[in-house]
């Protein structure tokens, strides 16, 4: 497994990569949250409280909303889909790209975030649901990428339950052990350390998306769309060369 980043969506995987990889995600997540806020007012990663909204807006009889938010739920579960798919449909063909192909569709549907902001403001009542449907959509497509990559020890969106994990640690580290009977309560500090990074490189990225569409608006997604596209040249461009997108079993 190289160290290089083009190499980071690698199907060969180890714990090393894994992390690598759920940073510089958790970080793009951010980013695209936090900008994502300021660009059309909706959170998309939070489909605690989406679904929860759903909910509320049924026993207040606000149907039409209710019907807004089943969208959103449907956008991000179906980009989760879609990452399955692309991950299962490529691995039964062995390509490198399994990983990096889902990654590849979202730094291309960043682009288009990007590249037609000036679209969504001037026709916000039609583009402006289109770009949170396409935001929950990203998110589940990531989110999904790096659960399988892992083996569902690392998430990148789900900072609820990262924030939960990291509290259980803590409170092992925080613990006083009067004695080792009948066991010690140790922390795993593998764990305390992976968990502190990736909540890390999610504020970080959210700061940073923030402030980039602040200052920039709607082209601070292009940097994200391209790192995305450095993780993922080099196993594209390997099963390019070698054929592997036209061979393999089905």
């Amino acid at each position: 497994m190289s160290y290089r980043i083009h190499w980071w969506a690698d199907i060969h995987r180890n714990p090393g990569a894994n992390l690598r990889l759920g940073c510089t995600l958790c970080g793009i997540a951010g980013a695209t949250n936090a900008g994502g806020f300021l660009a059309v007012g909706q959170y998309t990663s939070h489909m605690s409280g989406i679904l929860s909204s759903v909910a509320d807006n049924l026993i207040l009889g606000q149907i039409q909303s209710a019907m807004v938010s089943m969208a959103l739920v449907m956008s991000f579960l179906f980009g989760s889909v879609t990452t399955a798919w692309m991950v299962n449909w490529s691995l039964r063909r062995q390509m490198r790209s399994a990983f990096a192909r889902p990654l590849l569709i979202e730094a291309g549907l960043l682009l288009v975030f990007g590249i037609f902001g000036t679209a969504i403001n001037h026709f916000s009542g039609l583009f402006v649901p289109l770009t949170v449907v396409l935001l929950c959509f990203i998110m589940g497509l990531q989110n999904a990428v790096i659960t399988k990559v892992s083996h569902a020890e690392i998430r990148t969106t789900h900072v609820t339950g990262l924030l939960t994990d990291l509290g259980i640690e803590l409170g092992k580290v925080l613990y006083f052990n009067r004695s080792a009977f009948p066991q010690k309560v140790v922390a795993n500090r593998r764990k305390l350390r992976i968990h502190t990074l990736l909540v890390s490189s999610f504020f970080g990225g959210a700061l940073l998306g923030a402030y980039g569409f602040k200052s920039s608006g709607y082209i601070a997604t292009i940097p994200l769309a391209l790192v995305l596209m450095v993780l993922t040249w080099g196993p594209v461009v390997d099963d390019l060369r070698h054929g592997r997108f036209a061979s393999g079993p089905h």
